[in-house]
């Protein structure tokens, strides 16, 4: 607890100004100034009065706050550290793989910041490993190596207590930390935003357990509040079909396992499914016609989040479909394409019924580490440099931005193509309305006969 008994009241100071005086009370704890400055002498000699009442009773001054220990709420007496872990366990059960792990990552970020000292001792990598994959990982805080706890009681003993938040200069410099990468650079605004989501939610439990009294960090449009994230995607990342096209055949024609990743990747070309749904496909999801439209009835995603995460220990997480209640499906419609495709890889590959539609290498959920580096390679090879260098088909999501901005460019209703893909409608439309081209000359033509005035009688 950063309090001190070497405390200094000195006498109130008049600033004489023209439209009326104001009166500055200043005072040092532990060498620390503080000063606050009052509209009235009366107020300033209240002020002034409480505080000496306090240290003529002997009672310890918070250094961070400048005001005596009986004056703060619980922050002062609360280490930043121990709450944090508090914070972590009680939302982990609740909480999926992914979550529980930006909470990790968000908790170190602020952990750092609100050090005592810098760290000089130990490497400021390791620091940030051992809180994010031991101390804020529930499941993995008991197993820790003897090396890692020694780094975690070094940083029990070096946090700071609960009431550095309510100073307003280290709620910037945590915040400051919660927007930057490792490597000094500004932080995506979206994990950005993520992070101050996850520290807002933090301080409500801090507030609703009465260790703070209010939440100390910014709100509105003011310094230091988090930045916009841009909702629509970059039109540049689409893909056109001859583009699409060249990838397929490239990665089609790799030795082994080429055409599996091919229709994996043109799943998501022409069915629009997020890659963790297309991993999750079993055979028997897949209506399979020999000719004509088939459907996939999908009920699940397997989000790659890390085993160290997951309640199992498994890689994957089985997660209900987003934006949909437990035990919920999604039909959608499987081109006559990709049915002839799919096929014919259930036949090379000898697929039964309950198998996975796409496997792994050892039959297990297809790794996202391999198909992402499939994809990064069929770019790099198949693109010209300057599309290589653009963001179009940069991640394998782009897949299903394309898919889903070629329904809607081609009329299909835009509640229609929102049930296929697993949005709401306005999700969609702020998506994908910068991409939604070709149809301005019938949509003028409709209204045009609409608009015109009639002709007055002379």
């Amino acid at each position: 607890m950063d309090s001190s008994f070497d405390v200094r009241i000195y006498a109130i100071e008049t600033n004489k100004r023209a439209k009326g005086n104001s009166y500055t009370l200043r005072w040092k704890v532990g060498g620390r100034k503080h000063s606050k400055t009052y509209s009235g002498k009366a107020l300033a000699d209240a002020r002034r009065s409480e505080l000496m009442a306090a240290h003529k009773k002997g009672e310890p001054f918070s250094v961070t706050l400048g005001l005596p220990i009986s004056f703060t709420s619980k922050a002062a007496e609360t280490n930043w550290y121990d709450f944090a872990l508090e914070y972590t366990d009680a939302k982990w059960p609740r909480s999926s793989a992914n979550t529980r792990k930006n909470i990790a990552k968000a908790m170190t970020a602020a952990t750092v910041a609100l050090l005592r000292t810098p760290v000089r001792q130990f490497d400021p990598v390791q620091v940030r490993t051992a809180l994010r994959e031991f101390a804020f990982n529930t499941k993995r805080r008991a197993e820790a190596p003897d090396e890692v706890r020694v780094i975690l009681e070094w940083v029990q003993r070096n946090t700071l207590a609960m009431d550095a938040w309510e100073d307003p200069g280290k709620v910037e410099t945590v915040l400051a930390a919660l927007g930057t990468r490792l490597d000094g650079t500004a932080a995506a605004a979206s994990s950005v935003l993520r992070n101050r989501r996850i520290m807002n939610l933090a301080m409500g439990y801090a507030i609703k357990h009465q260790i703070l009294r209010s939440n100390p960090l910014p709100k509105g449009r003011g310094e230091g509040t988090a930045p916009k994230v841009a909702q629509a995607i970059d039109k540049r990342s689409l893909l056109n079909p001859g583009q699409v096209a060249q990838l397929l055949e490239w990665i089609g024609e790799r030795p082994r396992r080429g055409r599996l990743y091919r229709a994996f990747f043109a799943t998501l070309y022409y069915a629009g499914l997020r890659p963790e749904e297309a991993v999750a496909l079993r055979v028997s999801d897949a209506t399979l016609p020999e000719a004509g439209w088939g459907e996939f009835l999908i009920h699940q995603a397997q989000p790659e989040v890390g085993s160290q995460w997951t309640d199992d220990g498994e890689v994957h997480e089985e997660r209900e479909l987003k934006g949909r209640a437990e035990g919920e499906t999604r039909p959608v419609p499987i081109h006559p394409s990709l049915v002839a495709t799919l096929r014919e890889i259930i036949e090379a590959y000898q697929l039964k019924p309950a198998d996975l539609l796409f496997p792994g290498e050892g039959g297990g959920m297809l790794s996202g580490s391999v198909f992402r580096r499939v994809w990064a390679k069929a770019r790099q090879k198949v693109l010209v440099e300057y599309e290589y260098a653009s963001p179009v088909g940069k991640r394998v999501y782009d897949l299903r931005h394309t898919c889903l901005t070629t329904w809607l460019n081609n009329g299909i209703p835009p509640a229609q193509v929102a049930e296929w893909a697993g949005n709401s409608v306005p999700v969609l439309l702020a998506t994908y309305a910068r991409c939604i081209v070709g149809q301005q000359a019938d949509y003028l033509k409709r209204v045009q006969g609409v608009q015109d005035l009639p002709v007055a009688e002379v």
